[in-house]
């Protein structure tokens, strides 16, 4: 079946999407119109006149205002649609329905890693943490000694990986940035797909390895010994001396984290962070709400659905609060925003309005544009919780976690909050992979899927091409994180991607 060329995603609105290229001349017999433009794929065309001045609606809302007047058939994009900020109403709990569980007996089940507390891993990694930079180029050589040949003898273990940082010295501590880096290391180590963990200091950094075990009660929830060890170089004898060490205190933990097995268990114990990266004017047409309808069924088996990247709900944060369950996670969220915008006052940054390179090629012109589409992965059901960057994420449903817009930095804190996998949307074309929770990529149209198919795990174009639903299109994908959960390789893992994707967030000064 011939799909019509334009998309119309809402009766008022006076936009509509051009499915694919349309050329100059070219006659739309929906608007009884000729095109004005040569109009990308993606992008916007006038429905009818709009005047300056007057409001432009995609999903029936705003998205800006024409800054001069544009006739039928004229291309929409940043070149004639300004960006007018304005009140919108939070309307706390407004939205909030019901949720209609699955019955305990009755969810849907995945093969994880059953930890001692209860905890539920999707892969069975060592994992290897760099208190300080300082650190990094030895906990790199050391987890670069266990090949896939001397792992053989561990079938069970899905590899040593090494997590560097650039920070954990040179700034201010006690500060926010100090404390988020230590959230977000510990995070980490506490992680349900991690077996075992070793922490490498230095020595003289301000990230002192006993300060942070301390402060984060590492000792207390993991056996220091068996799932935790700890070195500094300086104590240690140097970079060889630490390297052979570290060496040996892997090996002590991989008999124990090979012992590990699949169990069946319920999808309850899911937590999945969403991302969006090199969205186009079809993410929020197809992955998005459909990953959004996804996160729907794993809420409804009592799973884990965390939304982020605050800059990218900047414009629809009213939809979030509307669902929030109680005012005050409401009003939580409408604070983080008010952070930000004091954070990124008088810069040209995503919050204020300009969007990167790829999303303005793709089609969208602003912020709010986006937000729009961003905003769809978290699906439809009540917001439960916002959280801080890295912060334990202890209710189940749909949640927020503060956070960039900036991929790595984003998915380094959802996992350290907990995150077992993660599911990335993109229209462009991201290579994002993550470790130790793999990552899940949907790309919202086919070419760009059939270009990168060694990068994309599932086409959401077929909503675009007419071939399924949204809602289908969700009920696949769920399957597809169960499998991917239970063991089968993400096309990132397939590729080796998620070394050097851990990047937690710097909000303070370098001195």
């Amino acid at each position: 079946m011939t799909q019509p060329p334009v998309i119309r995603l809402h009766a008022n609105d006076n936009v509509l999407i051009a499915r694919g290229d349309l050329t100059l001349g070219q006659h739309l017999d929906a608007l009884g119109v000729r095109m004005r433009a040569q109009v990308p794929a993606g992008h916007k065309i006038a429905a009818r006149a709009i005047a300056r001045g007057e409001q432009v609606r995609k999903y029936d809302t705003v998205i800006g205002v024409a800054d001069r007047d544009i006739a039928a058939g004229d291309h929409v994009h940043s070149h004639n649609l300004r960006l007018v900020d304005f009140y919108r109403d939070p309307a706390f709990c407004q939205d909030v329905r019901p949720v209609e569980y699955v019955p305990e007996s009755e969810r849907a089940t995945f093969l994880g890693y059953v930890r001692p507390d209860g905890r539920v891993g999707t892969r069975n990694f060592i994992g290897i943490l760099a208190s300080v930079n300082c650190s990094a180029t030895v906990i790199k050589h050391i987890a670069a000694h266990f090949t896939r040949e001397r792992l053989a003898d561990y079938p069970n273990v899905d590899g040593v990986v090494a997590f560097a940082q650039s920070s954990g010295c040179g700034m201010s501590s006690p500060s926010e940035h100090f404390d988020l880096l230590r959230r977000t290391i510990a995070g980490y180590a506490r992680h349900a797909n991690l077996a075992g963990v070793l922490i490498v200091g230095l020595g003289c950094e301000r990230n002192q390895v006993n300060g942070l075990v301390e402060s984060q009660g590492l000792a207390s929830s993991l056996a220091p010994g068996e799932q935790l060890h700890t070195l500094v170089m300086q104590d240690t004898g140097g970079t060889r001396a630490t390297i052979e060490a570290g060496i040996r205190a892997v090996e002590s933990m991989l008999p124990r984290a090979n012992a590990c097995q699949r169990e069946r268990v319920s999808a309850s114990h899911l937590k999945i962070g969403l991302e969006c990266g090199g969205s186009d004017g079809f993410s929020g047409i197809t992955a998005n709400p459909a990953l959004g309808a996804a996160m729907d069924i794993l809420v409804r088996h009592g799973g884990t659905a965390i939304l982020s990247e605050t800059p990218e709900i900047h414009g629809v944060e009213y939809m979030l609060t509307r669902r929030a369950v109680t005012p005050e996670v409401g009003q939580k969220l409408l604070d983080r925003l008010a952070w930000w915008e004091r954070y990124t006052a008088g810069h040209n940054a995503q919050f204020n309005g300009v969007v990167g390179h790829g999303n303005q090629q793709g089609g969208l012109a602003n912020i709010f544009e986006k937000s729009l589409g961003s905003a769809m992965k978290g699906g439809t059901t009540p917001l439960q919780a916002v959280y801080e960057y890295a912060e334990p994420i202890d209710k189940a449903g749909f949640v927020f976690m503060d956070s960039p817009g900036y991929d790595p930095v984003a998915a380094t804190g959802q996992i350290a909050s907990g995150a077992n996998l993660i599911c990335f949307t993109t229209g462009r074309g991201s290579m994002f992979g993550s470790k130790p929770a793999p990552t899940i990529k949907l790309a919202s149209n086919t070419p760009m899927y059939r270009r990168l198919e060694e990068d994309m795990d599932i086409n959401c174009g077929v909503v675009l091409d007419g071939e399924l639903s949204v809602a289908q299109l969700g009920e696949r994908i769920f399957e597809h994180i169960l499998r991917a959960a239970s063991g089968e390789p993400t096309k990132s893992e397939l590729l080796g991607l998620g070394d050097h994707e851990f990047v937690p967030w710097h909000v303070g000064i370098v001195s």
